[in-house]
């Protein structure tokens, strides 16, 4: 066993972003607890988010729509786990961790986050980032505002999953592109916004365990990453 401050796995995602920029697509699971029957599907990773006094623990970031069924999934069981395969490199992450939420301060969703971040695990990344002060609804806003005019607007839509009442026709009259309105933007414009921004959360994932296997090499390698208590990391070699 091995035990490192960095987190080296963290540093082979992103040298292999560094040469394979678009292999951002990734698969989250989570646990539905009423059936308990696992749900997986595929988010666009947006970026790691590091505590300056420890840059060791680095927080898994995406997005995602506060209404949809997942959100109650990890409020109930926060326990996730995220696939990551990058074909160029030939290399796969399994990132289990802690997921929570970061929804519009407005929003009675908001309190699991703050229940979440006051109990989290000391020497955590989300603990750590606490203890610094971060800022999240100023990163909630920052990373709105990085979305496409086309992504933006997918937040205007009904609630997903739900029915699709009066078909395609009513699907045609959602918005199609969303630009921050100006001052003198008309009123539609400026709900248009508000609503995307209200419906627009943050997903993020505290890894506590990382299984990393490299096909690209010969022999294959495999090795599980395992977040200590002090916040550095164990990693044992084993077999792919």
């Amino acid at each position: 066993m091995a035990t490192s401050v960095v987190a080296r796995w963290k540093t082979a995602i992103t040298n292999a972003l560094a040469e394979h920029e678009k292999a951002t697509v990734v698969q989250l699971a989570s646990i539905d607890p009423a059936t308990p029957v696992p749900h997986v599907r595929s988010h666009v990773f947006r970026e790691f988010i590091s505590p300056k006094s420890k840059p060791s623990l680095p927080l898994f970031l995406t997005t995602t729509d506060i209404r949809t069924p997942k959100i109650a999934q990890i409020i109930s069981n926060p326990h996730v786990q995220v696939a990551w395969w990058i074909e160029g490199t030939q290399e796969q992450f399994r990132i289990s961790g802690i997921a929570s939420a970061i929804p519009a301060p407005t929003n009675s969703l908001y309190k699991h986050f703050l229940h979440n971040i006051e109990h989290a695990v000391p020497n955590s990344a989300v603990a750590t980032l606490r203890d610094e002060n971060f800022d999240w609804e100023a990163k909630r806003e920052e990373s709105f505002k990085s979305m496409s005019a086309h992504m933006k607007a997918s937040w205007c839509r009904p609630t997903p999953g739900s029915p699709l009442e009066g078909g395609e026709e009513e699907a045609k009259k959602w918005p199609v592109r969303l630009e921050e309105p100006s001052e003198d933007a008309d009123e539609e414009a400026k709900r248009n916004w508000e609503t995307a921004l209200k419906n627009f959360a943050l997903l993020i994932v505290d890894p506590t365990e990382v299984d990393y296997v490299e096909l690209g090499v010969i022999p294959n390698r495999r090795t599980m990453f395992r977040r200590t208590s002090d916040g550095s990391w164990d990693s044992d070699a084993i077999v792919p």
